[in-house]
């Protein structure tokens, strides 16, 4: 439980969380572009902060620790897929989206196949992202919890999710994606910090002298995998692991938002190359911390559980063996980690109802001032807060009844979304076939494709690697039956 030192280091905290959301919703807003994408006037190193702090989520925070943990440091070799698939999108698609002013990245399929194929990527986006972010909140809610109120139930696991969403909506309802950016650098900087406390603790723990020398001895250090059938094998790392980062990077706008916020194409490019540099470093430090964790405890049979929950040895050590004031300093990264992600998906969310569904929609039954759209999107991002927030309480729930993986299908669905979106933008940027009705079949069979090839599903048991590249030739295959005509 929390200690005098812990509460205060939470205290001081949310204090910072209220000083600078005070802050940033003081900046003026005046048109939907400048709410969601800066009207392209934010800094370049400080969108490379953004993007990293939304990819490394809180996922990273407790799971990087667990890989090393239990195996070694070939997680590093994701980011190598990450590298080339950013190098993609920089020249593939970042000059595209620059050349048409994009708000998002769906934009780019309504000058191929019309504006019903934009809406189309849309609304698959956002069933993917209610899905996957809900339960990504979920799981973050789940660890707050444990830290705060040691227990995981649903009164305290609720509260935890209301502290999460609020944080949240501070940043992100009044400034959009400008508050977004500023207070992911905050964020950055506090999980960060927290990762290098814990090391250091850590490491002073250990016989520096031996730590080497046996994580040596046991295989910890291994950083290539070259077997072909290796979860980061260099096969999985050039296909499935290269789509997937191509699909985060340039086509799911909760990423791709803050880049298109940047002065001109030439930054948007060097933002993301030095977000993936910055990635490195920050998963190298939550790698050694897992590796520490190995010789702290010896073993990799410890029983990680907390109330019939399975938790990583991350929180194992946090609940366990963490010292006072560390505890509450660990307590504001995980939650800084949480922030980040989350923060960051209500703006994107919200960008993608108004600008890609609603503006259309709108403008339709007559014309309207610039501050109606602004309106709109605030009330998109409360209204994303409240459904994130209801499908991570049913999360709750999915867990502990359902006798199906649902869960593990929530948290890995931008996957199903992605094959779609995929298939669909290299038939858009590569030929000239497919049109409207060949899109949405697209974006449906790569989903589709995902989902049968799931092991509950058909008793189907392949590895994601080839799930998602079966799934995205199909949904490629499908778009290319049309012939370029409506």
């Amino acid at each position: 439980m929390f200690d005098i030192l812990d509460w205060s280091i939470f205290g001081a905290y949310f204090l910072l969380l209220a000083f600078s959301s005070f802050v940033f919703s003081r900046i003026k807003i005046d048109t939907s572009r400048d709410y969601f994408v800066g009207s392209n006037s934010m800094p370049m190193l400080g969108v490379a902060i953004s993007v990293l702090a939304t990819s490394q989520s809180a996922a990273t925070f407790l799971g990087a620790p667990e890989y090393s943990y239990r195996a070694d440091f070939t997680f590093l070799g994701f980011y190598f897929s990450a590298f080339l698939a950013v190098i993609f999108v920089s020249y593939a698609l970042i000059p595209k989206f620059y050349a048409i002013r994009a708000v998002t990245v769906y934009e780019l399929l309504q000058n191929r196949y019309g504006e019903s194929a934009k809406k189309q990527a849309g609304v698959m986006f956002l069933i993917g992202r209610v899905l996957a972010s809900g339960a990504r909140l979920y799981i973050g809610s789940l660890a707050l919890s444990m830290i705060l109120f040691a227990d995981i139930g649903f009164l305290h696991v609720s509260l935890s999710i209301a502290i999460l969403m609020i944080g949240s909506l501070s940043y992100a309802y009044f400034g959009g994606v400008k508050s977004i950016i500023f207070s992911d650098i905050i964020q950055a900087v506090t999980y960060i910090g927290a990762g290098i406390a814990v090391l250091v603790y850590l490491y002073n723990s250990l016989d520096s002298s031996m730590i080497l020398p046996t994580l040596q001895e046991y295989g910890k250090l291994k950083i290539i995998d070259t077997s072909l059938d290796a979860k980061f094998g260099i096969f999985s790392l050039l296909s499935g692991w290269l789509l997937l980062n191509i699909a985060a990077f340039g086509l799911d706008q909760d990423m791709t938002q803050r880049v298109l916020s940047c002065k001109n194409q030439k930054e948007a490019v060097k933002s993301l190359i030095i977000s993936i540099f910055l990635s490195v470093v920050v998963v190298v430090l939550f790698l050694a911390i897992g590796s520490l964790l190995y010789l702290f405890y010896q073993q990799t049979d410890i029983t990680q559980k907390f109330s019939g929950e399975k938790i990583t040895i991350f929180m194992f050590y946090i609940l366990h063996e963490m010292p006072e004031g560390l505890r509450g300093l660990v307590t504001v990264g995980a939650i800084a980690a949480a922030l980040s992600s989350t923060n960051s998906v209500l703006g994107a969310m919200a960008s993608v109802a108004v600008e890609d569904i609603y503006r259309p929609w709108r403008l339709m039954r007559g014309s309207v001032d610039e501050m109606h759209f602004v309106k709109a999107a605030r009330v998109a991002v409360l209204g994303f807060a409240l459904i994130l927030s209801a499908m991570a309480m049913v999360s709750y729930f999915w867990q502990r009844y359902s006798d199906l993986p649902l869960l593990s299908f929530a948290l890995g669905v931008m996957a199903f979304a992605y094959s779609g979106l995929l298939g669909v933008f290299f038939s858009a940027i590569f030929t000239s076939r497919g049109n409207s009705k060949t899109a949405l079949y697209g974006l449906i069979s790569g989903f589709l494709t995902v989902l049968a090839l799931q092991p509950y599903v058909f008793g189907i048991k392949l590895g994601f690697s080839w799930q998602i590249v079966i799934a995205t030739g199909l949904s490629f295959a499908v778009v290319q039956l049309g012939d370029g005509d409506e």
